[in-house]
């Protein structure tokens, strides 16, 4: 029987590899951001950032916030009007005066005394969506104040139909609450209700996301007050209120000031605010403090792996994947880049 057993085992050892293969690692999300290939990534521009240098913290720690600013065809109005108010230094001075739990933290002058620079745009309600140049609405002195030429409008709407059709998730669905649909387009979450209809587009409320202040309809805001997302997506905000731009850097000096007691979260206390040293666009820096980042495109291959490894998480932590994501819990990879 001895015999046997041994014989048994002996057949079995030539069936049976010698050593059984380890399975591959997956990658978690950001292991594909972090591998994606040079090409893979898109500079931005440094006239695109915006940079908020904020009042040291209490262990005399710097607190800078940098802020990319929305490409063209969206929003264009408010983001001139940014800029004219940056060039002015019109911000240096005021304060962070308003901290919503799971909401927003909002900047601007508290006193809303100080007077703005002449010539700022006056923006319709209809830019909240509208992305067609030829339409545009807004006004300077009554004069038009967005103008593209036709063969970028053109580009601008290949691309976002493009992205519109381009299937990132294998198949699956990626259905939205908030909108018929939504897509990546340039590096930035995009809703859409028909991507052939210039009009259909705009941008959306996702963490870190920076809007325009504004009061009640049809007021939209100068850009004079801005905030930044610091909670879950406030979706319901979309083409209600202008998205400018979104924080690249620095959220947590916003997402981690205290609670303001006021309504809507206004600080009572005027001690409690947080100054503002200074608001500039990174052009206007000296060249050794310009910012510099990229971002991972959305066109890419890369991207599209790393879209899907955010919404099927394989890596070892994770015991079922969930088979789908909502479009602001991927969030576009954006990295510093080392000066030259």
């Amino acid at each position: 029987m001895k015999h046997l057993f041994l014989a048994a085992v002996a057949a079995t050892s030539f069936v049976l590899p010698a050593f059984a293969a380890e399975p591959a690692p997956v990658p978690s999300p950001g292991e594909i951001a972090a591998a994606a290939p040079a090409g893979d990534w898109v500079a931005i521009a440094p006239a695109d950032l915006l940079v908020m240098d904020l009042a040291p913290d209490a262990k005399g720690r710097q607190r800078r916030v940098i802020i990319q600013l929305m490409p063209a065809p969206f929003s264009q109005g408010w983001i001139g009007n940014i800029r004219k108010l940056a060039a002015a230094h019109w911000w240096d001075g005021t304060s962070v005066n308003r901290v919503q739990d799971n909401y927003v933290a909002q900047w601007g002058d508290a006193t809303e005394k100080k007077a703005l620079p002449a010539g700022l745009a006056t923006v319709p309600e209809v830019e909240y969506v509208n992305s067609d140049p030829a339409s545009s609405q807004t006004s300077v002195d009554g004069k038009p104040a967005i103008r593209l030429s036709k063969d970028e409008a053109a580009r601008r709407g290949e691309q976002i139909e493009r992205a519109g059709k381009r299937d990132i998730f294998g198949g699956m669905s990626m259905a939205d609450a908030y909108a018929p649909d939504v897509m990546f387009a340039d590096g930035w979450p995009i809703g859409y209700s028909d991507a052939q209809v210039p009009d259909s587009r705009w941008p959306l409320h996702c963490y870190g996301a920076v809007g325009v202040g504004r009061n009640l309809s049809p007021d939209t805001g100068s850009g004079a007050e801005l905030y930044a997302v610091i909670g879950h997506a406030p979706r319901h905000l979309d083409r209600n209120i202008a998205v400018v731009g979104r924080v690249i850097s620095g959220i947590e000096h916003l997402s981690s000031l205290p609670r303001g007691t006021g309504a809507l979260g206004f600080y009572e206390d005027a001690a409690d605010r947080v100054a503002i040293i200074s608001i500039r666009i990174a052009t206007d820096l000296p060249a050794a403090d310009r910012p510099r980042f990229e971002y991972l495109s959305t066109d890419s291959d890369s991207f599209a792996r790393y879209a899907d490894a955010r919404a099927n998480r394989r890596d070892p932590f994770f015991i079922r994947p969930a088979g789908g994501a909502d479009i602001c819990n991927i969030p576009v990879p954006v990295r510093p880049v080392a000066a030259k």
